[in-house]
């Protein structure tokens, strides 16, 4: 049984990594978030200590260390920004990361990440759950089997309706989330990557603080990619639940069927990394440059490759 703690408790992805701690037979020794919501820790480790200030957490895990009952692992699940300094403690501390996506918000970081990793002897593992879905597997098989000369033309759209708060809370600010490119899209730029291959260009047609949209080109695929916060966007046979959205992934008029299978993709990345096949560092490159790029890329007005929406889009903007 391995030792756990958590940074970032009360966060909408808190659940699923308390599930796969419980479910992999682990146990939380100590959690930590400046928000007191964290009622769901019940349901899964009652006795774990809890801390609403980092310096109070940081005092305990040290603490834990002098008494000779060394934490295993942290996991990261705090606001994108605070991810390299959080991660940078469990490490000088010389315990191992699980760290949310996006990893890091630039490449810069991950270097820093390797010169820690290297200076204190822990591992950075991090969640890419999407290259465990089956029907991802299937469609990276598919294209490995295909013609070495065969690039595929994808449209990629992703719609998910937030509220007035999303731009309030830390999430709307460029510098701490990266924007809606990198908060909503990371992990499929890595989706991608892991599928198609090298990235070899990234153009942008569109950004502002809740939708982006561009063109990207991999070894075997040809990208057009539009991503949005913004209800107004959602087509007519969006999905109304909790919130409503509108995911596509359109390969050459194929639809990749994958909304379900995610319930249990956490638990699956943990079973990975406790058995030293998590992804490192350098798994997240090419997703993180890809949104680092994006950033910064000078807006291209009239491309020749929007995504069909885009239109829409500049016609109400």
């Amino acid at each position: 049984m391995k030792n756990f703690a958590l940074i970032g408790a009360a966060g909408y992805i808190a659940p699923r990594h308390l599930k796969a701690i419980k479910e992999t037979g682990n146990n939380l020794l100590v959690a930590m978030d400046i928000n007191d919501s964290v009622g769901i820790m019940d349901s899964h480790f009652p006795d774990a200590e809890f801390f609403t200030e980092f310096e109070e957490f940081s005092g305990y895990v040290e603490d834990l260390k002098l008494q000779g009952q060394k934490l295993d692992y942290i996991a990261i699940c705090s606001p994108n920004y605070l991810h390299l300094p959080h991660m940078k403690f469990a490490l000088q501390n010389g315990i191992d990361v699980i760290c949310e996506k996006p990893l890091v918000l630039n490449t810069a970081d991950l270097d820093t990440l390797n010169r820690y990793e290297k200076e204190y002897g822990a591992k950075v593992n991090s969640i890419l759950q999407l290259r465990l879905h089956p029907s991802i597997i299937a469609l990276r098989d598919k294209v490995q089997a295909a013609p070495q000369d065969k690039v595929f033309d994808v449209d990629l759209t992703y719609l998910t309706s937030r509220g007035k708060w999303y731009l309030k809370s830390w999430k709307g600010f460029d510098e701490k989330s990266g924007g809606v490119a990198t908060n909503i899209g990371v992990h499929f730029y890595d989706m991608l990557h892991f599928i198609f291959g090298e990235i070899t260009h990234n153009e942008v047609h569109y950004r502002d603080e809740k939708t982006s949209s561009g063109y990207l080109q991999y070894e075997r695929a040809n990208v057009r990619w539009f991503l949005s916060i913004d209800a107004n966007h959602l087509p007519d046979n969006a999905v109304h639940g909790e919130k409503s959205t509108y995911r596509s992934i359109d390969i050459e008029g194929e639809e990749l069927e994958f909304s379900g299978g995610f319930t249990d993709l956490h638990t699956q990345s943990y079973q990975r990394i406790l058995e030293g096949k998590g992804y490192g560092v350098e798994d997240n490159r090419a997703a993180i440059k890809t949104v680092d790029v994006m950033r910064q890329a000078k807006l291209i007005e009239n491309p020749t490759n929007p995504h069909p929406l885009l239109a829409k889009v500049k016609k109400h903007s």
